[in-house]
């Protein structure tokens, strides 16, 4: 029985963490956090640019 619930449970949480994680109130958020590795990239190359010596 103790077994069953927990399996309940687990699985109620998995339910809800699929539909929290496609819902569209979220997707702002995780469209910023997926392009953050490439907010770097850009940063990086501006910093460089700058720094090198002008002929």
């Amino acid at each position: 029985m103790l077994r069953g619930l927990g399996t309940l449970i687990v699985f109620v949480a998995f339910v809800c963490l699929v539909f929290w994680t496609y819902s569209g109130k979220r997707k702002n958020s995780f469209d910023e956090a997926a392009n953050l590795p490439f907010a770097d990239e850009a940063s990086d190359t501006t910093n460089n640019a700058e720094k090198e010596p002008k002929e």
